[in-house]
């Protein structure tokens, strides 16, 4: 019987293939010997790792599905929410094809797939923070950069996904395909060492950021104007979604980084604990975006059937109901108020004391204890 032997994660795994016998596992006849020779750990492992891919990727179709439904793409924050979601989506496939593969093409492009997915992953959160940055500290418009945004995180993952195939340092990782143990200092360079980098510098700022927005909120307080007004509502319609990115990311980033730092430690001689918990967090982004995004208060008050229904409706069709409002027509004018001189004309020029009765005046107090408050007045007939 001939056999077969590669490196799997530091140790060895082999293939059965002679005579048509494959022992001890079905997959490609491939026996994992982690865990000296465990095969249920190394079977736990990647069921634990295909499970949390498929939440996360109907996580992810979730998210899709609600942005395009309730047409939150309009909205420039919720794009990027969007772009970030169909990088989680891909990622999470790679996670899904990822199986105990002996070296060559097939491991080597699983492991460029999910090389470029988890970069892009990552580099669309650091989009997401600059951008929170930008909008919190600076007070700009960032959906000018939308365009830059793309190409940066798109480009940076290809070009740095396609440097571990210079010296074949793609291979067999552990329960899937990835750089190999071997090639530690590619691991750290091409991804940890980054990875640690930016998640510190996400901190750095994310710190600042709160510092800045805890500042502006202080000196809001009793006052009232127009161009306060409308920042303070643009903090609450495009910060909030955002806030949770980057501390969402590092929860999903720590078992990972802690997991590798023990393989270059300590190579061929994994744990079982800290690889279930590598495998059951790595694949996880999708499914924990869709919890934290589209469970929100406002996408949750809409997830009725009747709404689901109309928007669909709406979506499929494109059609946008316009409801009418029959304006009264007054045979006469309005009499002057009693008490002033003049005619009704002028009087009418001067102050909102003359309203037709289908007129809707919206006034905003100016008054500091107001400041919260839109008064929409419904004017009657009487004068």
């Amino acid at each position: 019987m001939a056999t077969d032997g590669a490196d799997f994660g530091g140790e060895n795994f082999t293939s059965d293939v002679g005579n048509g016998v494959v022992t001890p596992t079905d997959q490609a006849g491939i026996a994992c010997t982690l865990f000296d020779g465990d095969q249920a750990k190394c079977d736990a492992v990647v069921g634990v790792k295909k499970a949390m891919a498929s939440l996360s990727l109907i996580g992810c179709l979730f998210m899709i599905g609600v942005i395009w439904l309730f047409k939150k793409h309009v909205v420039f924050v919720q794009r990027l929410i969007l772009y970030l979601t169909i990088a989680a989506f891909f990622d999470s496939t790679a996670y899904l094809m990822a199986n105990v593969q002996p070296d060559g093409p097939l491991c080597d492009f699983e492991a460029f797939w999910l090389s470029f997915w988890d970069w892009a992953v990552l580099l669309w959160v650091t989009c997401l923070t600059i951008n929170l940055f930008l909008i919190t500290v600076k007070m700009i418009r960032t959906d000018r950069y939308e365009i830059l945004y793309h190409i940066v995180c798109w480009t940076v993952a290809l070009a740095i996904s396609l440097l571990p195939l210079i010296g074949d340092n793609y291979g067999p990782a552990g329960a899937w395909c990835w750089i190999k143990e071997e090639s530690t200092a590619w691991r750290f360079f091409t991804w940890y060492g980054p990875l640690f980098i930016i998640i510190i510098a996400m901190f750095i700022m994310y710190s600042y950021i709160i510092f800045i927005l805890n500042k502006k909120v202080k000196s809001w307080q009793g006052t009232y104007e127009p161009e306060i007004e409308r920042n303070r509502q643009i903090l609450k319609a495009e910060i909030r979604p955002l806030q949770a990115y980057p501390f969402i990311y590092l929860a999903l980033s720590v078992f990972p980084l802690i997991n590798r730092i023990q393989n270059a430690a300590n190579p061929g001689h994994p744990i079982f604990a800290l690889v279930i918990l590598h495998a059951l967090t790595s694949p996880l982004q999708g499914l924990v975006n869709a919890v934290v995004y589209g469970m929100d208060r406002e996408t949750r008050s809409r997830l009725s059937w009747t709404q689901i229904k109309m928007s669909f409706v709406n979506r499929v069709t494109g059609d946008t109901k316009i409801k009418e409002y029959p304006v009264l027509e007054d045979t006469e004018p309005p009499p002057a108020p009693q008490g002033k001189p003049g005619n009704g004309q002028d009087d009418a020029s001067e102050g909102d004391e003359l309203r037709s009765p289908s007129e809707v005046h919206v006034a905003v107090s100016a008054k500091p204890k107001d400041a919260e408050m839109t008064d929409v007045n419904l004017v009657d007939d009487e004068p």
